[in-house]
């Protein structure tokens, strides 16, 4: 029997106003895991009105006391992690270790936005004026709707709304039709950290009424600033939407992460992290390795080294604690990254190893000799495949690395750092890392995109520009001369 996951409006649970409902269906075992409240118009309409309603108080009530709520919901996030990690594999496929990994990252994010709550929201402005007291103040906007992505659920969802509320909004959260138990267990504690009525909604919904659901929520009067991770696709016309209104958006998109190997880099530990980029969750990560870009002189060492890696990581079921790589979040991703793999053994390239599959169980997959007439270098492909590009020289790998209409994150392997800097300011990227992975995320760091990868940034140091209107306002101490 599925578990259920209805909507939170006002500080209550309730079914959707119409009764509908949508299953949420395993990939591994083809079961429904999840019985979701199918939100239509008029659960949008409250949920919102909910949160205009909660605004004058909560952004009134103290940053401290805002951040002590916050930091107490991240402990009870934590303690109930082992219950979440399972929802994780139940609905989305992921690892046990991959849910893991998420609610210590969030609860992280939880703490890490209560003390952004407590910040000064104020700052003095110096004036040539005598007597004039001039000061920036930073206000909180209203109602903010995150839009969170099933992926990486908990840290994507707990993302979606604490730097909002740290900040004094009130928000609705548009679950994933993917993972709403996971992002209503974000919810949950919320709720149960003791957070008034209308600070934080919840809305489900069937995946066919997605963008009535979206454009609801966009259009309704009282919502003054929309978050969205996910696809480009889906991010564009979020930001068409937006814009006649006035509007502000943060959107955070896809990604086609290269990893650049130089001549002088250190292959063991690039083929390491290249293998943790590209497979872990299966590569369904917006900063997982898509391209290795590596120069020609040491390609052939390096494949040797990555082929071992990947044909030593466990796959299997997302159950099993042991299963390195899972299955992907549905067979229609399987099909695509098939689809992917095929097309460029078509075109010339070698599958230095995988390529095989059942049902959404896909091995970790090598692709070398990829060039542009394939598909695989420059759609992104969401799954267990990365395709190995070869460089003649530096310049040639970064024209390579931004090659794409994406730009999300990177990463640069050399042993000669101040090289490797170098490179690594050529690549048009939000996010760059010098002998890391490209998979890498803390809540204190400036998190976002350029291009096609989205605009505006997550993380404590930036959120108070993404999430408060900034005010100038003065006071006169002395009288005041003018000129007629």
């Amino acid at each position: 029997m599925p578990a259920t996951q209805q909507l939170l409006i006002d500080g209550q649970w309730r079914d959707a106003a119409s009764g509908a409902t949508h299953d949420v269906v395993n990939s591994y075992t083809r079961e429904a895991v999840t019985t979701q409240a199918a939100a239509g118009a008029a659960d949008v309409d409250a949920a919102v009105s909910a949160a205009a309603a909660a605004f004058p108080a909560w952004s009134a009530l103290p940053g401290a006391e805002r951040g002590a709520l916050l930091s107490k919901a991240g402990d009870i996030l934590e303690s109930r992690g082992e219950q979440i990690a399972a929802a994780v594999s139940e609905e989305t496929a992921g690892t046990f270790g991959w849910g893991m990994f998420n609610v210590g990252l969030a609860a992280g994010m939880f703490r890490a936005a209560g003390e952004v709550a407590q910040q000064p929201m104020e700052e003095e402005v110096a004036s040539a004026i005598p007597g004039l007291r001039s000061r920036a103040v930073h206000q909180p906007l209203g109602v903010c709707v995150g839009i969170a992505p099933w992926n990486a659920p908990v840290i994507l969802g707990t993302r979606a709304v604490v730097w909002a509320l740290a900040l004094g909004n009130t928000v609705v959260l548009k679950a994933s039709e993917q993972s709403p138990r996971v992002h209503g267990a974000i919810v949950a504690a919320l709720v149960d950290a003791g957070i008034p009525a209308g600070v934080v909604n919840l809305i489900t919904n069937d995946p066919g009424d997605a963008a009535g659901v979206v454009g609801a929520l966009i259009e309704h009067p009282a919502t003054a600033h929309i978050n969205f991770t996910g696809s480009t696709r889906v991010g564009r016309i979020i930001a068409e939407k937006a814009a006649p209104l006035f509007k502000r958006t943060l959107l955070e998109l896809g990604g086609k992460a290269p990893f650049l190997v130089l001549d002088d880099a250190d292959l063991e530990a690039a083929a390491q992290a290249a293998t943790f980029g590209a497979f872990m969750h299966s590569g369904q990560i917006c900063m997982s390795t898509e391209r290795i870009i590596v120069d020609r002189s040491v390609q052939d060492a390096l494949l040797e080294k990555l082929a071992a890696r990947a044909e030593a990581l466990t796959t299997g079921s997302p159950f099993e604690q042991t299963t390195m790589v899972g299955p992907v979040v549905t067979e229609a991703s399987s099909h695509h990254v098939g689809e992917l793999v095929d097309d460029a053994r078509q075109h010339g390239a070698a599958i230095v190893t995988g390529g095989e599959g059942e049902g959404a169980l896909l091995s970790p997959t090598v692709v070398a000799g990829v060039t542009p007439q394939m598909r695989l270098y420059s759609e992104e492909s969401f799954g267990p495949v990365v395709a190995v590009i070869t460089a003649d020289g530096v310049d040639d790998a970064v024209r390579l690395a931004n090659d794409t209409e994406y730009g999300l994150s990177a990463a640069v392997f050399g042993r000669d750092i101040e090289r490797a800097q170098s490179v690594a300011a050529r690549i048009q990227s939000g996010i760059c890392h010098i002998n890391g992975a490209t998979v890498h995320d803390e809540p204190t760091a400036p998190f976002g995109g350029v291009k096609a990868s989205g605009w505006g940034r997550f993380g404590s140091g930036q959120v108070l520009h993404e999430f408060t209107t900034t005010r100038w306002i003065t006071v006169s101490e002395e009288p005041r001369h003018y000129p007629i």
